[in-house]
């Protein structure tokens, strides 16, 4: 038994059904705001100079901030999330999808707070940021937090869809029919892309002997596209055969039900009264050797019948 399925026991009934859902829920109230007064939502973001600084709930209340704005087209996508996020569940299981996206959730954090210890031990001060964009340091870090958002996890929602339904045909841009294991390899190309575009420029400032505020931005993105993701890479690694496929799921619900349908037959019957061992629990019922095939006699008759012979 893996280490998650040993988990599922122990903790399964902790786990929140349709995730999704209350994911988006979030999103709700975050777009609220942000018709509301759009500024407060600073007061929201995964920011680790603020957490540090007092502000802890920001810990759980970056996951209400959107990942973009808000209009039909982003309407379409969160409808989209929702019916492939759910799909994975069931496909998953409610646990193994809880841990999943909470990981990714998790790891987003941690990569916040790597990239605020690597500004200190670099030398990350108020005089750079004046000197270089006009903005004080606490106005700069609220800048790298808009990069730790729950974009790239909703991503991952997409490429664990991929790898579980390969075969299902979408319609990008509602027009042209594609198989999304064919979407799930674009996003990854083009999240690879940026990712070591990012990395080419943090190792570049790295060689340059110096790190400027702008290095810093693109370290905060290749930070947010590598931890945000590194669930689907550890999960996926780790614990992919241990997934149920759709024909997989498909032939367990058809051996569940064949074995409901087999203890259905399977009950007690007397041949000779036929009573059964569900209308009387008391009676005891055997097969009887002697006769031509699989008799079954109740206590009253199993000594008293006449064999059956063929």
């Amino acid at each position: 038994m893996s280490w998650l399925s040993k988990m599922e026991r122990k903790y399964g009934k902790y786990a929140i059904s349709n995730l999704t859902l209350y994911l988006i829920v979030c999103y709700a109230f975050g777009y609220v705001i942000q018709l509301i007064n759009p500024g407060f939502l600073n007061y929201l973001t995964l920011n680790p100079y603020e957490i540090c600084h007092g502000q802890v709930w920001r810990i759980v209340t970056w996951v209400l901030i959107p990942p973009e704005s808000l209009d039909f087209f982003t309407l379409i996508m969160l409808y989209f999330y929702y019916s492939i996020g759910t799909s994975v569940e069931r496909a998953w299981g409610t646990f193994r999808y809880n841990v999943y996206l909470f990981s990714g959730m998790i790891f987003t954090i941690v990569g916040a707070f790597l990239l605020y210890l690597i500004c200190i031990f670099t030398g990350l001060n108020e005089t750079m940021t004046v000197m270089e964009l006009g903005v004080n340091l606490a106005s700069f870090y609220s800048v790298l937090a808009r990069y730790f958002s729950t974009y790239y996890v909703c991503m991952s929602i997409i490429l664990a869809f991929a790898m579980t339904f390969p075969e299902v045909q979408v319609l990008l841009m509602f027009i042209i029919p594609i198989k999304i294991k064919v979407l799930g390899i674009i996003y990854a190309v083009i999240l690879g892309l940026q990712f070591l575009g990012s990395f080419r420029a943090v190792l570049a400032g790295v060689l340059a002997g110096g790190a400027t505020v702008l290095w810093y931005c693109t370290a905060a993105d290749c930070i947010a596209i590598l931890f945000s993701l590194f669930s689907a890479i550890i999960f996926f690694v780790t614990t992919r055969k241990s997934f149920r496929t759709p024909t997989q799921i498909k032939r367990q619900n058809a051996y569940k039900k064949q074995t409901v349908k087999i203890q259905k037959i399977a009950k007690h019957k007397c041949a000779i009264c036929g009573r059964t061992g569900d209308e009387y629990p008391e009676l005891e019922f055997r097969f009887c050797s002697k006769c031509d095939g699989n008799y079954e006699y109740c206590s009253d008759h199993l000594f008293t019948h006449t064999h059956i012979k063929k």
